[in-house]
């Protein structure tokens, strides 16, 4: 079973499709300015592109546009029956001006305008039927209109020519068409460029490949391609920096052919390129080669280190192992072992036999080892020879001291290759070891190293015949890990994976931690923990955005860290199944799942490129954006203060990204974190001022320049200095007012305040009067009370008095049985002085001093009432008992109070009415 496999590498080509771009499908011609901005003549008008943003200009009367050439700081254009230029206004964007518009009358119709020269102080617009000359210094036209037209028009830095059909090759002189040659060859094939050199000029031809044009000779410049030329319709070309000729095709392509003929590149649609048809070719400031397709636009990078060769036909396979030896170049896959020689673009030829995955390739005592799924191969030029097939080989290690010895990693444990007779041939397995041994190392004193991905280390303690174990001691730390390998480098053990690398500790054989190595797997950068050591003693690790190379410093211990600004989901590589094999000096070959490239580390030099903000846009809120001036400084409303910048760094390199960091300051105080991201925005900031800085990182390198931009978001108007004055003046009017108004209110409050006191003063006047009226009644009171006091003392004292006198009475009576004289006379002594009437005008007198009228008024109200009736009322008053009164009467109780009976039907009482009640309430 053999397959044969066309294995040309090419430089790596960026396709950008029309849904890219968002303009047509053809591309007609190609320019570049000075800041390495790239313009297009596209079916819709005017494509730019700046490296990360595309922007098309539709063709000002809607038709397609046939060229496009940057002259100055102007880019001009032609298109059907119209031609002028664009220049870059203050907001980065394009505006047109029509030259052909002062001309109009002399357009021919129906005329398109295919092609655009300079030529000292002239620009030439050349259609099919004419050229015609512009003055940039007078601004005025010539016309050169040659009777059978003009096929096409060149230029160089002497001369200017054009074609014209059956006529031949002209030059124009002095603004006048002289003839250079009418050989039959120029008359008859169509040219499609012109290339100047010192033995005269070289023709490229539509059909009938190259000429060389020396004096009047015409001879042909003979190519490797001649044949395909002829056949494929040579519609565009580009005499490219180094001398090479890039030839763009209707059908098969585009050819790249050394200044001899030499065929470098044939790069095609099965290629990878995105179409066959090559309208426009232009090499850029980087020589980086454009090719206006079909249908697209592609960028090859034909002077970049890596150059790649991809398998469309499934054939090859995933590469995972790769080896140069003895001249050839292996190539092992998931569909077996492929082979060519290193130094040509040879078809890849399958060996025979090693059909199935592919897992390493090793060169060691001139033998080529091939670990495979079915085993272990001995490679001899293109023929394989199995040495066993027990179980799948992952890998092969030298045995220390031992040179007729291999360690074979393999599917269940690790085994032993011997060389006997000159042949290597299978001795042993280790015994007491019987897992997966994809990573492992052997140490000078016979300890072996293994890593397990879901296991994790082990250390296998090994006899020096390599015929058994004595057992295993499985590592705690560091943990087992998805992608995680280990390495010998610089006779140490390394073991990597997702928490970072470890270094093994010959003293303690314990795994400390490398910070120098781990650091490449900060920032979420961890892919892949695959370590690789080449021949020249680089240790080669893989991360998301880089691939890094650590080598030993010749002047110190420490390692050298280099950086090659490769991302992972540009080279396609299998997670954990990275592999970089060393296959000249400085040439690296790396493998993917379609394929492998190729990396020369010595040609990894870049440019320092220039970062340009390209546009600023600004909008008030949930409103259309609005281009500003990029070169001034921005003034802004207050309510245009959401900004977008867009900025971009017009390098067209597949393998490498532009970084961005960015700082807003008086907004921010730190620069953003590195994002390829090229555009940010900033929503509803504060009125102040700011200054946007924008740098790039390219290669690992940030970049010398720094893109600014400074702008203010200007106050609102209630807060601009105006309309504080404004609100100082109506503060001062209203302070002035509200002073006003307060010493009014105060002045009232004070006055009302007065007149409160003085009312309260009178009132606290009247009060003191009523309080002395109060104090004198109390005191009257207090008197009258004294008085009844005094009253209710002598009417008791003469109560008393009369009591004891009646009762001497009675004791007298008791003893007047003696009938004595002396006796009776003493008896009417006493009758004399108890007589009701003298005590009552004594107590009457006593009873009106203290309540005045009191009788008066009784008599008044009840005029029946007999002096004993009003005698009674006085006793009454004084608020008497009726035992109390009748002494008073020299009565008794019970007549009292039959007297008090009397005087309330007298004074018409009802029941509920007290009688002593009554007499006080009078």
């Amino acid at each position: 079973m053999s397959f044969i496999l066309f294995s040309q590498e090419f430089p790596p080509i960026i396709k950008y499709s029309s849904s890219v771009y968002g303009a047509g499908n053809q591309s007609w011609m190609i320019s570049q300015d000075d800041q390495n901005y790239l313009y297009f003549a596209n079916n819709d008008g005017l494509l730019e592109y700046n490296g990360t943003n595309w922007q098309l200009y539709p063709t000002p009367n809607e038709t397609i546009m046939r060229s496009v050439k940057v002259i100055g700081n102007k880019i001009y254009t032609g298109c059907y029956m119209n031609f002028g230029y664009w220049t870059r206004q203050k907001n980065g964007k394009l505006k047109y001006t029509s030259l052909s518009d002062t001309i109009k009358n002399k357009i021919l119709d129906d005329e398109q305008f295919w092609n655009i020269l300079k030529y000292d102080q002239w620009i030439l617009f050349q259609s099919l039927n004419r050229i015609y000359i512009y003055d940039t210094k007078t601004g005025k036209f010539k016309i050169i209109a040659p009777k059978n037209g003009v096929v096409k028009s060149f230029a160089n830095k002497n001369a200017i020519y054009f074609q014209t059909l059956n006529e031949g090759l002209f030059e124009i002189e002095s603004g006048v068409a002289k003839l250079v040659s009418d050989h039959p060859i120029l008359k008859k094939f169509t040219m499609v460029n012109i290339f100047t050199t010192e033995e005269g000029l070289l023709i490229q031809t539509q059909l009938d490949g190259i000429y060389k044009l020396s004096g009047s000779n015409l001879a042909r410049l003979t190519t490797d391609v001649d044949a395909e030329l002829k056949s494929s319709f040579v519609y565009s070309s580009q005499l490219l920096e180094d001398g090479s000729f890039a030839l763009g095709t209707v059908s098969n392509g585009i050819f790249i052919l050394s200044d001899t003929g030499k065929l470098k590149y044939h790069i095609s649609q099965s290629k990878g390129l995105s179409n066959n048809t090559a309208l426009s070719l232009f090499e850029d400031k980087d020589r980086n080669l454009w090719a206006g397709l079909d249908n697209g636009i592609n960028c090859i990078n034909i002077n970049s280190p890596v150059h790649s060769f991809t398998d469309d036909t499934g054939v090859l396979g995933t590469v995972y192992a790769s080896a140069s030896y003895n001249g050839m170049l292996y190539v092992g896959t998931n569909q077996g072992l492929f082979c060519k020689s290193i130094q040509s673009n040879a078809e890849f030829k399958f060996i025979n036999g090693t059909k199935g995955q592919v897992w390493s390739l090793f060169v060691y005592d001139n033998t080529l080892f091939c670990g495979h799924d079915s085993g272990t191969f001995i490679i001899t030029n293109d023929s394989a020879r199995s040495i066993f097939s027990g179980s799948g080989t992952w890998k092969f290690e030298s045995v220390p001291n031992n040179k007729n010895k291999l360690l074979q990693g393999n599917y269940y444990g690790i085994s032993v290759l011997e060389k006997v007779n000159n042949q290597w041939v299978f001795k042993n397995k280790i015994k007491g070891f019987d897992y997966s041994s994809r990573y492992f190392e052997i140490t000078n004193n016979f300890d072996v190293y293994v890593s397990h991905e879901y296991k994790g280390i082990f250390r296998l303690k090994v006899d020096q015949t390599l015929s058994r174990t004595s057992g295993f001691y499985t590592y705690k730390s560091p943990k087992k890990g998805k992608n995680a390998s280990l390495v010998k480098f610089n006779n140490a053990i390394y073991y990597a994976y997702k928490d970072g690398i470890f270094k093994l500790n010959q003293n303690t054989k314990q795994f400390e931690k490398d910070n120098l190595l781990s650091s490449i797997f900060e920032k979420d950068e961890y892919t892949s923990g695959k370590l690789i050591v080449d021949n020249s003693n680089k240790i080669w690790l893989f991360s998301k955005n880089y691939i890094h190379y650590f080598s030993a410093s010749k002047l110190s211990n420490q390692l050298k860290q280099n950086v090659i600004p490769i991302p992972s989901s540009l080279t396609n590589s299998m997670l954990g199944f990275e592999n970089i094999t060393q296959i000249s000096k400085s040439t690296y070959l790396i493998g993917t799942t379609d394929g492998y490239y190729t990396l020369n580390i010595e040609d990894l030099s870049f440019k320092n490129y220039t970062v340009f903000i390209t546009d600023i846009t600004i909008n008030k809120q949930n409103e259309n954006l609005k281009n500003v001036a990029i070169q001034d400084e921005g003034e802004f409303k207050s309510n245009e203060n959401n900004i977008t910048l867009n900025y971009t760094v017009p390098e067209y390199n597949k393998y490498i990204n532009s970084e961005y960091q960015y700082l807003l300051e008086g907004f921010q105080n730190d620069w953003s974190e590195w994002s390829t991201k090229a555009t940010v925005n900033f929503k509803n900031l504060a009125p102040g001022k700011y200054t946007f800085k924008v740098r790039v990182k390219y290669a690992n390198t940030i970049l010398q320049n720094t893109a600014t931009y400074t702008f203010v978001v200007l106050k609102p108007w209630y807060l601009t200095n105006l309309a504080w004055f404004i609100y100082f003046l109506l503060m001062m009017v209203l302070a002035y007012f509200v002073n006003k108004a307060y010493r009014n209110y105060y002045h009232k409050q004070k006055e009302k305040l007065i007149e409160e006191n003085n009312l309260l003063l009178e009132i606290k006047e009247l009060e003191n009067e009523q309080q002395l009226m109060k104090l004198r009644n109390e005191q009257l009171s207090q008197d009258v009370d004294n008085k009844n006091r005094e009253l209710a003392v002598s009417t008791m004292s003469l109560n008393s008095k009369n009591e004891l006198l009646a009762f001497i009475k009675e004791d007298l009576k008791k003893t007047s049985q003696n009938d004595s004289t002396n006796i009776k006379s003493v008896i009417s002594t006493i009758n004399k002085n108890i007589t009701e009437e003298d005590s009552w005008n004594v107590f009457k007198e006593a009873f009106d001093n203290a309540d005045k009228d009191f009788l008066k008024r009784i008599k008044q109200l009840h005029p029946l009432l007999t002096p004993n009736d009003l005698r009674l009322c006085a006793y009454l008053r004084l608020n008497l008992s009726s035992k109390e009164i009748a002494p008073l009467f020299n009565i008794s109780v019970r007549s009292v109070e039959i007297k008090r009976y009397r005087l309330r039907k007298k004074m018409d009482l009802q029941h509920e009415n007290g009688l002593v009640e009554y007499i006080l309430a009078v």
